[in-house]
């Protein structure tokens, strides 16, 4: 028994040394990178721009949108009634006054009146939404998100709409503005049963006053773009829309990958390689439009430089704590 153990024993140290690689065998490791080396580079490229947005959307029938001043100055009101149906020309409804000059605000055609925003002689600022308006039969509406609030900033150049397995891709014109309406946008009917007493300090009912009067102005409605398809494209209520929104175009644009330059809208900042050690140099840059996969730079480059991705990070803001 025991010249078998050490038979067994001494087998396991041959298999075991013959499993062992050479001492002329190295393995290696692989090397980090040294804190803050720049990995990736960039050269800023020129190109044509357009800034492009993707918002959902739904067919509507029937949608409210906003008109607004076409300057600064006084709004004043029509005296006169305003159809009730909508008219195949504009309608004039309101002027808006400055410097003893008048101009006019129009609802489009294929609409009807549906509330004041404003009081009349109310001092009013240009792009400030004045009056609502309804599209008489199917529109396309969809929610603009506030964070794209700025990148729209009420400039829509071109909407481009197309229905989920259905019609599209087709232009779609777009009616009115994207900023929020004040609430009561659509005008309540008159009250005319009489109101019923009530217990002691509780509110009384109250008519309802013209409605063309408008509303107070607050608590706004979510930003929204309306727009309507030409004639001809079937549309069935409540269908789900994609619609690619363009707000502004630009030629020949110096730009950078949006991974290269930390902000978004206005200034922002990119990291310069500079040196045979690929140092990194935080300098600002104004910022231009965007397509989501590149961004102008308006002033802080000239075109030649080495830009590092990923950008910068942004500092964190202080705790208020």
């Amino acid at each position: 028994m025991v010249a078998r153990r050490q038979a067994l024993l001494g087998l396991v140290v041959v298999l075991s040394a013959g499993g062992c690689s050479s001492s002329d065998d190295t393995v290696t490791t692989p090397g980090l990178a040294d804190r803050d080396t720049v990995l990736t580079t960039v050269k800023p490229a020129r190109q044509d721009l357009s800034n492009t947005i993707s918002l959902n959307g739904k067919v509507a029938i029937n949608p409210v949108f906003g008109i607004v001043a076409p300057a600064d100055g006084e709004l004043r009101w029509v005296s006169r009634t305003l159809p009730k149906e909508a008219d195949d020309t504009p309608v004039w409804v309101a002027s808006v006054w400055h410097d003893g000059i008048p101009r006019r605000v129009e609802i489009p055609a294929g609409s009807i009146f549906a509330g004041r925003l404003m009081a009349d002689h109310a001092t009013v600022t240009k792009g400030m939404p004045i009056v609502s308006a309804t599209h008489a039969g199917y529109g396309i509406t969809a929610d603009v998100d506030s964070a794209q609030a700025y990148r729209i900033s009420g400039a829509v150049q071109q909407v481009k709409a197309q229905i989920k397995n259905g019609p599209g891709p087709f232009r779609c014109t777009a009616l009115g503005t994207i900023a929020a309406l004040p609430a009561g946008t659509v005008p309540v009917p008159v009250t005319t049963t009489p109101p019923t007493p009530a217990a002691s300090g509780a509110p009384q009912p109250v008519e309802t006053g013209d409605p063309g009067a408008g509303s107070s102005g607050s608590e706004p409605t979510g930003l929204r773009l309306v727009c309507v398809p030409p004639a001809g494209v079937k549309l069935i209520n409540g269908a789900d829309v994609t619609i690619e929104l363009v707000t502004d175009k630009a030629t020949g644009v110096l730009v950078l990958p949006v991974e290269a330059v930390a902000g978004s809208q206005g200034k922002g900042k990119v990291d310069l390689v500079v040196g045979d050690d690929q140092t990194r140099k935080t300098i600002d840059v104004t910022l231009g439009i965007s397509d989501g996969k590149v961004i102008e730079i308006k002033k802080g480059l000239k075109g030649d430089e080495t830009i590092a991705v990923p950008g910068p990070n942004l500092p964190a803001p202080e705790s208020t704590q």
